[in-house]
């Protein structure tokens, strides 16, 4: 994925209130499907009304700069869902005590833990994660390849 991409979209979201949780480029070459996961800064649940005013913003942004996305490319804008990504420090405390799928070497491979917190300075973060068996594991937030929040469907 482009990250100049990225970025004029996280330039056009921001100032909305919104912030760039996830872009997926999928598709064919010939119509690209760019895929754009929004989240509410002020934590309300994403509307329909709120995909639809970030997909203007972005459209006439891409529209001007074709160079950036294409001339042709097909739009998709929606919440980042009940399994969103986890990017950054910040969605790891927002999200403490909720349950994620982690892929970090320093739990194994992939695991399913409890996310307990993050400590450490911007730029050196560490989270810290509890497994199924209860003990806790610290792991550099650099080393976290690719972590999701978990949705436990309740019977």
């Amino acid at each position: 994925m482009s990250q100049a991409l990225e970025d004029v979209i996280a330039t056009e979201v921001e100032p909305l209130g919104y912030e760039l949780v996830e872009l997926r480029r999928a598709g064919s070459k010939r119509t690209p499907v760019l895929d754009v996961r929004v989240d509410r800064r002020d934590g309300l649940a994403v509307t329909v009304e709120d995909c639809a005013r970030v997909s203007r913003a972005i459209e006439a942004r891409l529209d001007a700069e074709p160079a950036i996305a294409g001339d042709r490319y097909v739009l998709e804008v929606s919440s980042p869902g009940v399994e969103r990504l986890l990017r950054n420090a910040a969605d790891w405390r927002r999200f403490a005590g909720k349950d994620a799928n982690v892929l970090s070497e320093a739990v194994g491979g992939r695991a399913d833990v409890e996310i307990v917190g993050v400590e450490g300075e911007p730029g050196g973060e560490t989270v810290i994660v509890r497994d199924a068996r209860g003990t806790d594991h610290r792991i550099p937030l650099a080393d976290v390849r690719e972590a999701r929040l978990v949705f436990h469907w309740k019977q």
